[in-house]
């Protein structure tokens, strides 16, 4: 057994309900979603995993399942899909399974999310859901800085409109509700 193979099989068998939920946010189909955690596992794991804990190791999948999810949108936009057109559509397939959190969002903060596009989710999620820097966020998402705020101050305003909250500011950082459950908060 090679010393990676531990990490994986805890991380698997403890977090990837938390996984599956972050990969979800994103693409609002559990069966694709599914393909990015397993992406992102395949991606970490497959190489010369080296990770001191399984915090860490979780850090870098829920980054690597982001990586996927941008990557695969640039792909759909090279090949000229109307990805915006998909992420409007609702169908029986997208509906999460009965008994799948997602990190104490609300059903609304769900529904706002799925109308973003996805450049915009992507920097929603990774700033204000996992709490990255912007920084980080660009470079998970191979942006700049600049865009980052900008796709993510986009975003803020188009989720405000929909949540009928008071719009983000112009300038400074913006407030949206989003409601962490005590679980994924304590990361139990």
């Amino acid at each position: 057994m090679s010393r990676w193979e531990p990490m994986l099989d805890a991380l698997v068998r403890e977090r990837y309900p938390a996984l599956l939920t972050r990969a979800t946010l994103l693409v609002r189909d559990r069966h694709t979603a599914e393909d990015l955690v397993q992406d992102a596992l395949v991606a970490t794991f497959g190489g010369r995993a080296r990770f001191a804990s399984l915090p860490e190791a979780e850090q870098y999948v829920r980054r690597a399942i982001v990586s996927r999810f941008y990557d695969r949108y640039r792909r759909v936009v090279r090949e000229g899909s109307a990805l915006r057109r998909v992420a409007h559509e609702r169908s029986d397939d997208t509906v999460p399974a009965p008994g799948t959190s997602h990190a104490g969002l609300s059903d609304a903060l769900e529904d706002a999310l799925a109308l973003l596009p996805p450049r915009e989710r992507a920097c929603v999620v990774l700033r204000h859901v996992e709490d990255l820097p912007v920084r980080e966020t660009a470079d998970v998402l191979r942006l700049s800085e600049g865009a980052v705020k900008r796709y993510t101050a986009d975003g803020l305003r188009t989720l405000a409109v929909h949540l009928r909250v008071d719009p983000p500011p112009a300038t400074g950082t913006a407030t949206v509700p989003v409601v962490l459950t005590t679980t994924e908060v304590h990361g139990d």
